[in-house]
């Protein structure tokens, strides 16, 4: 079983990446656009390198719904490989 801080963490995160995820996306948007300024590019960039680190996808962690280990979790599924 896994320390309850750090399942919560994971929900944290998981909360925090829905809520800015379009905020994320519109920004990389600019940043991407050829039509867009370099002053607007920059200040997308400023923008985006100002948000939360955890609002990033790419930080979350699969861990087991049941006991939340972190390691050998089938996506498909949302379990560990031991349940």
């Amino acid at each position: 079983m896994a320390k309850k801080s750090m399942i919560n963490r994971e929900l944290k995160r998981a909360k925090l990446v829905e809520r800015l995820h379009a905020k994320r996306i519109s920004l990389k948007d600019i940043i991407k656009s050829e039509t867009a300024t370099f002053e607007e590019k920059q200040a997308a960039v400023v923008a985006l390198q100002k948000m939360p680190r955890d609002s990033s996808a790419s930080r979350k962690h699969a861990r087991c719904s049941i006991t939340g280990r972190p390691h050998g979790v089938y996506s498909k599924f949302g379990l560990g490989r031991n349940k």
